[in-house]
Formats: C-alpha cells, sequence, structure tokens
C-alpha cells in the first residue's frame, strides 16, 4: 500500500494545476476585471440598447465559450484563464441584475441566496474533495467546482454591494471604502494565521463591491461624487492595463505553480481549526452584517418620514415628495434632444442616473411602486439618449413619458 501511495504521488507531481498562484499581481488583475466587467455590461446593455436580457444571453454564450476552452487545455494558460474571469465577472453581475430588474428580487433575498448557494457548493467540494486547497486544480471535477464557486462568489458580490450602495444608499465611495477595509482585514488575518482558503474566497468576493466601487468613481460625473472619467476611457484603460499584465505573466511565467501537490498539503495543513476559525469568521460577519443594516434601514426610514413631512409642509403632494430637479434634468435633456445635442444630452442622462441612484434610499421607502414607476422610466430614456445611434423622435417619446411619470408617480 505505501508503494502504491508513494507512485500516485510522483505521478501527480507531473500535473500542472489549470489556475495561477495567488500574488499581488493577481488581485491587480481581478479587481480590474471585475471594473471592466461592470462597465462592459452597461456598455452593452444601455449604449448599444440590447437590453439586459439580450446582454445577458450573449455574455453568457461567451462565457461558456471561454470556460469550454478552459477545460480544454493541459495547465494554466494566463489569456485563457484571464479571459474566462473577465467573462464571468460580466455574467455573475448578470445573473444578479436580472434578478433585480427582471424578476424583481430584493437584493436582500439575492445576497442570501448566493451565500447560501456558495456554503452548498463549498460543502460539496470539501465532500467528494477532502480538500478545499485552491492551489490543486488539476482535475476536471475540482476545476468544476473552483468556476462554480466563483460564479456564486461574483453574483454574491454583486447583490451585497449593490445593497450596500444603492438599497441603503451608502454610495459607492462609502461601500468602497468599507469593503477596502475588510479586504484589508482579511489580508492581515492572512499573514498571521487564518485559513489561507477562508480569507481567499472572502477577499475574492469582496473584490466584486471594491472594483465596481472603484469603477463607479472613475466614470461618475462631479455633480455626482465621480471624477468623471467615462465609461469608455476607463474600460479602455483598464483593458490595456489587463493585457499588458497578462502578457507579462504569460512572458514570465511568475504566477506559474511548480508544485500543485505539494501546495495543497501546505493548505491542508494550514487547515487545522478551519472549522472553527470559519464559524467565529461567519459570527462576526452576521453580527456585524446584520446589525449595520438594520440601524442603516432604521435611519432610511426616519430620513424617508422627515423627507415625507417636509414634502407635505412645503405643498409636495405626489407619492414621492420633491422630484423637481429630476423634472429640471428631464427639461434639459428634452431641450438638448430638440437640439440634436447629444453631448449635452449624454452629460443630463449621466447626471440624473446618478442623483436617482443615490436617491433610491431614501425615495423607495416613501412610495416602492411609485418608485419603481419612474426608474422604469428613466431606463428607458438612458437606452434611448446612450444608443449608438440615437433616435430623435423615440428619446423625445421616453423624455415626455418620464416627465409624465415625474409628475404623476
Amino acid at each position: 500500500m505505501e508503494a502504491t501511495i508513494t507512485k500516485t504521488q510522483t505521478n501527480l507531481r507531473n500535473v500542472f494545476s489549470k489556475v495561477p498562484e495567488v500574488t499581488a499581481l493577481f488581485w491587480v488583475i481581478k479587481i480590474l476585471s471585475t471594473t471592466i466587467g461592470e462597465t462592459l455590461a452597461d456598455f452593452l446593455n444601455i449604449n448599444l440598447n440590447l437590453g439586459l436580457t439580450l446582454t445577458s444571453v450573449i455574455m453568457g454564450v461567451l462565457f461558456f465559450i471561454a470556460l469550454a476552452i478552459q477545460f480544454k487545455t493541459k495547465k494554466y494558460t494566463p489569456v485563457v484563464y484571464w479571459l474566462t474571469v473577465a467573462l464571468i465577472s460580466v455574467f455573475g453581475t448578470l445573473v444578479t441584475d436580472n434578478l433585480s430588474d427582471n424578476l424583481h428580487v430584493p437584493l436582500q433575498f439575492s445576497t442570501i441566496l448566493f451565500s447560501i448557494l456558495l456554503a452548498i457548493t463549498f460543502a460539496a467540494w470539501y465532500t467528494k474533495e477532502k480538500t478545499l486547497s485552491i492551489h490543486s486544480i488539476f482535475t476536471v471535477r475540482r476545476e468544476a467546482f473552483y468556476w462554480l464557486t466563483i460564479l456564486f462568489a461574483f453574483a454574491l458580490g454583486t447583490a451585497s454591494g449593490d445593497l450596500m450602495s444603492e438599497a441603503l444608499g451608502l454610495g459607492y465611495v462609502t461601500t468602497g471604502i468599507i469593503v477596502a477595509v475588510a479586504i484589508g482585514i482579511f489580508a492581515v488575518g492572512w499573514r498571521v494565521g487564518l485559513n489561507p482558503v477562508l480569507s481567499f474566497w472572502f477577499i475574492y468576493i469582496l473584490t466584486r463591491p471594491l472594483g465596481a466601487s472603484l469603477g463607479d468613481l472613475l466614470t461618475q460625473s462631479p455633480v455626482n461624487g465621480g471624477l468623471g472619467f467615462g465609461p469608455t476611457a476607463v474600460t479602455i484603460a483598464f483593458l490595456v492595463l489587463i493585457i499588458i499584465s497578462v502578457s507579462y505573466l504569460a512572458l514570465s511565467h511568475k504566477d506559474v505553480m511548480r508544485d500543485p501537490v505539494q501546495e495543497e498539503k501546505e493548505d491542508d495543513q494550514k487547515s487545522k481549526g478551519a472549522f472553527t476559525q470559519l464559524v467565529v469568521v461567519i459570527g462576526i460577519l452576521l453580527v456585524l452584517s446584520i446589525g449595520g443594516y438594520f440601524f442603516r434601514e432604521h435611519q432610511i426610514q426616519s430620513q424617508a418620514a422627515a423627507a415625507a413631512a417636509a414634502g407635505s409642509a412645503a405643498g409636495h403632494s405626489a407619492p414621492l415628495g420633491d422630484l423637481s430637479k429630476f423634472t429640471s434634468l428631464t427639461d434639459a435633456m428634452l431641450t438638448a434632444v430638440n437640439n440634436n445635442d447629444w453631448t449635452i444630452a449624454n452629460a443630463r442622462a449621466n447626471d440624473i442616473e446618478g442623483a436617482w441612484d443615490n436617491a433610491q434610499a431614501q425615495l423607495q421607502p416613501i412610495n416602492p411602486t411609485a418608485w419603481t414607476h419612474v426608474d422604469g422610466a428613466i431606463d428607458k430614456v438612458l437606452r434611448e439618449i446612450r444608443a449608438v445611434h440615437p433616435n430623435q423622435q423615440t428619446a423625445v417619446a421616453a423624455l415626455q413619458n418620464l416627465q409624465a411619470a415625474l409628475q404623476n408617480p
């Protein structure tokens, strides 16, 4: 028996892992890919006017093609691996967006759902493989578990990030700061003895809302608290950085694992007591997240009640109170479209999108039905104005529909 085990181990030493070593550049490319995933999905959905459903179908097909190529490779190939990551980041984001926008599933439910699916995946992975090592991905089954985990991690990161920044009204800057602090805590914990697999996957989930917050900060207009570089410029810049980084890895082989079997052994040795660590970490996260959620919800309800009372006192009897800011932006867009000034129209479209997202946490609790009605009208306007070849007539119709929705939500 001992001879057989030795022979098997010797044979396994000749295998190649299908995933890269986790280095600093790994996390840099991961965050860049996440940001591009966010901006690319928006470009296809809104700028090209494909809509969420068609965008999801296109990106889903591209993702599964890339994943099939990834499974066909015999060892880690940087270009194929990172292309798959970039596409799964888009697809995972779209899964959550479809639940929220098309099926109207609350982000709270999506966050819980993907947390449960992720836990089930980890449990099945460990039951079948007796390890959760992130290094020894050299069988089809392990690779399947790995990519399924990444898909749910992206979907969970999208749901939890959107829950914080939009539904709870924290905004992208505050959300980004909170997430960055959490990543820093897990990174330090990794260095001082926290289970590496546990640390890796929590950081992996958190880099999604961090990348999205970074993208919003760079692309949003200064009026909405961003730097105003725009999605096209940011996407191109980040894509160039990814190409340079991946090319460097392909040429240098800096992230190629030399002995995945040995690294698996080291992971498993460090995993002693991992279950206790997992229970403690999840317990702390639950206390902080649930407590923070209900605290923020109480703040939102109080602010909504105060805003409704102030609106009534000022004579604003509309279901959502004073929407004059959004009416002014809509009027400005309509004037620009009538003058065929699509540059100004796009600028005001960016302004109303950012302002509406920032006001969601305050306005939606006042009257969810009215908020959803106006939200749909705004989405239609954004698609019309941001189309590659905008149509003046349909854009005017969408803007007039939004004016009516704002006057009578």
